[in-house]
């Protein structure tokens, strides 16, 4: 038998198993089943993995939430592009949107408070990853994806969109800051 010719009898199943064959087989398959159960250890052990929620929304009526926070408690406006700075109370839910170019609004959290956090997209796919956390998720519109957040530690943090949105992709960056309890 030749790998360039088909082989004689055409039930190549029934063909006898070579010794090295059967233990590269079981080997592939040992190794199959590690990687299968390491990735609900992963997720439950090595806190890689977020666990959030995801709703069915639509661009105007998540627009509509986060205006309505923005309205009710910004304290400033930051960046040449008049950005609001809104500072929410502790607990709260806050929204962020994705847009080209450009995450909105900034928040300013409370250092060991816990908020949920809504993302969503008003127009292309975007990618949320906060530095230098480990938090990243897809942001799609039509789809608001709610990450729960406790800051632990003060300053700033970055907000980087990484996936790739069109020719402004490399300027869509936004900003949380975590300060202390203001007395």
């Amino acid at each position: 038998m030749s790998a360039i010719l088909p082989p004689s009898q055409r039930l190549w199943w029934k063909q006898p198993l070579d010794k090295v064959e059967g233990t590269w087989i079981a080997l592939a398959l040992l190794w199959c089943l590690i990687l299968f159960f390491m990735m609900p250890f992963w997720h439950v052990y090595g806190k890689q993995n977020l666990s959030n929620e995801a709703y069915r929304t639509s661009p105007e009526a998540f627009q509509k939430k986060a205006q309505e926070l923005v309205d009710q408690y910004t304290v400033r406006t930051e960046t040449d592009a008049n950005i609001p700075v809104v500072r929410p109370p502790a607990g709260s839910d806050i929204y962020i949107l994705g847009r080209l170019w450009q995450w909105w609004p900034i928040y300013e959290l409370e250092k060991g408070q816990t908020y949920r956090v809504h993302t969503s997209s008003l127009d292309w796919q975007h990618g949320f990853s906060l530095q230098p956390l480990n938090i990243n998720f897809q942001v799609l519109p039509g789809y608001e994806m709610v990450v729960t957040m406790t800051p632990d530690t003060s300053g700033t943090f970055t907000i980087v969109c990484n996936e790739y949105c069109g020719v402004g992709h490399h300027t869509m960056v936004g900003r949380i800051y975590v300060v202390d309890k203001k007395e």
